[in-house]
């Protein structure tokens, strides 16, 4: 599997597959699990879903960042990935982390479409 490099590849390749509902299924139980307010409707523009999931974050690691790192850990986002980003710019940082987020959440989508 090739991941895609951009937000607009991952959702390219997530609407080809038909699969862009379940991608937003699996960030809502993902979530869930992670004990986070949140929960997008699943009709959710691909536009609005990059822009919630953006403050969202950003909000998470300015205000609750122990929450923050539990939602990594629920989601499988690799530590070494995240220890490799330049941290001096939260704005900056909550994008990354976002795009991180919907990449892993991607792959668990795109495996379970494939091998079920």
């Amino acid at each position: 599997m090739k991941l895609p490099s951009t937000f607009n590849q991952l959702i390219d390749e997530a609407n080809t597959l038909d699969l862009y509902q379940k991608l937003v299924l699996q960030l809502n139980k993902d979530f869930l699990y992670a004990n986070i307010d949140l929960d997008f409707d699943s009709d959710i523009l691909p536009s609005s879903l990059k822009l919630l999931l953006h403050e969202t974050v950003y909000k998470l690691i300015q205000e609750k960042f122990a929450e923050y790192l539990n939602l990594l850990y629920i989601i499988d986002v690799s530590e070494e990935v995240i220890k490799q980003l330049d941290g001096s710019d939260t704005l900056q940082l909550a994008d990354q982390v976002s795009f991180l987020i919907l990449k892993r959440e991607w792959q668990k989508v795109w495996f379970r479409h494939k091998y079920s």
